[in-house]
């Protein structure tokens, strides 16, 4: 799933994946405080960003799509927040180290080559005492027509993402199960995802 992939999808005016936040996401609300800062990886047309912005927080949302990050704006706009974007290849992109109070990352899947590598840059980005909110599809997502690629070495079960993270996180929650998805026509009905809150290590 290359750049002109995700461009040719994006492309038009209708959001794919809906301008509402993903659910797990807004139930995590409670982890984050005004002002501070978040980075929101993988975050495509940016529904999640513009509704972290609108909650207060300063959020520097970073895909590979242009077309993506353009909507992304536009959805800012109407909204009335402020998006800083960064148009980047996740697997090449000079991560920050240390530099924000929050990661959130809903439905990336990347290769089992690139996975673990990006997976710990977004940890590495943390403040210490900095928060993780990840949530992605599982492999039972094969059995549904919901979303996510249809590949099973890009789904994620909780113990793939306990590894890639080991050492880094301490884990708040890591689950997986059934749910219901509301989030644009490419992500509705029945599916199964795995959920994780990690917090960054203080030593």
């Amino acid at each position: 799933m290359d750049t002109d992939f995700w461009d040719q999808r994006y492309e038009g005016r209708k959001y794919i994946y809906g301008v509402e936040p993903n659910s797990f996401l807004t139930r995590q609300r409670h982890r984050l405080e005004r002002g501070q800062s978040v980075l929101a990886v993988a975050d495509g047309e940016g529904r999640n960003g513009v509704w972290l912005a609108g909650q207060g927080l300063r959020v520097h949302a970073v895909d590979q799509s242009a077309v993506g990050l353009q909507k992304a704006m536009r959805l800012a706009l109407d909204r009335g927040v402020t998006l800083r974007t960064t148009c980047a290849d996740l697997t090449a992109w000079d991560w920050p180290e240390a530099a924000v109070d929050a990661v959130v990352c809903i439905f990336l899947h990347l290769r089992p080559e690139h996975r673990a590598l990006v997976h710990r840059a977004m940890a590495r980005a943390l403040k210490p005492g900095g928060v993780l909110i990840l949530e992605a599809f599982h492999p039972a997502q094969l059995g549904y027509a919901t979303g996510g690629p249809p590949v099973a070495e890009m789904l994620y079960d909780p113990e793939t993402l306990r590894a890639d993270f080991e050492g880094l996180l301490d884990i708040d929650l890591l689950e997986d199960g059934v749910v219901d998805l509301d989030e644009g026509p490419q992500h509705g009905g029945r599916g199964h995802t795995t959920r994780l809150v990690g917090t960054r290590r203080r030593s």
